[in-house]
């Protein structure tokens, strides 16, 4: 059994796509065939290439962020650190380019790794736009070991002599409390 829908599918190739009338087969509610050419077309990227593109390294030796921000000048572009954070802000107002009059805004906030003192930080721009931050990482530390060196001492006597008295007079006591006990009786 033939449904309605299933009928409009097998006839819909052979149906006449840019008429202006309805077709026998076309929904009531469905938008006509002849406005689905297209009309909203996709969205034209930006051209802008890299820009605005970010590389953040982990290197163990030290923290870099790299940012493209080619379309700043030096003077619109602000590096802070707040708190934990590196934030970088770029704005310049409406000027003219190649496709007509263009204003750009951006924020970037970057989380210091614990080993990053932000007192450390630094930032360069170099000649292609590329703003670089970095910061030496702390050297690790091991941590504290509960280790105390013990002296030794020189003893007089030799311990091993020492230990044959020390034997020799607990069984002397020894022997004398058991004649002691046997002089009681």
């Amino acid at each position: 059994m033939f449904s309605r829908l299933m009928l409009r599918d097998l006839v819909d190739p052979l149906d006449y796509r840019y008429s202006v009338t309805p077709s026998l087969f076309d929904d009531y509610y469905v938008t006509p065939p002849h406005i689905h050419l297209n009309v909203v077309r996709p969205r034209r990227q930006a051209s802008s290439g890299s820009a605005g593109k970010a590389d953040s390294k982990s290197d163990p030796s030290k923290f870099q962020v790299m940012l493209n921000v080619k379309h700043f000048r030096p003077d619109e572009i602000d590096v802070k650190t707040v708190d934990n954070f590196v934030v970088i802000h770029g704005k310049h107002e409406e000027h003219a380019d190649e496709h007509g009059f263009v204003s750009r805004e951006f924020t970037r906030r970057y989380q210091l790794p614990d080993d990053v003192e932000p007192d450390t930080i630094t930032s360069s721009l170099s000649q292609d736009g590329v703003l670089t931050i970095q910061a030496p990482r702390k050297a690790l530390e091991p941590p504290p070991k509960n280790e105390r060196v013990v002296p030794i001492t020189l003893q007089q006597p030799a311990a091993v002599e020492d230990m044959k008295k020390q034997q020799e007079q607990q069984q002397a006591a020894a022997t004398a409390a058991a004649s002691s006990a046997e002089e009681n009786k």
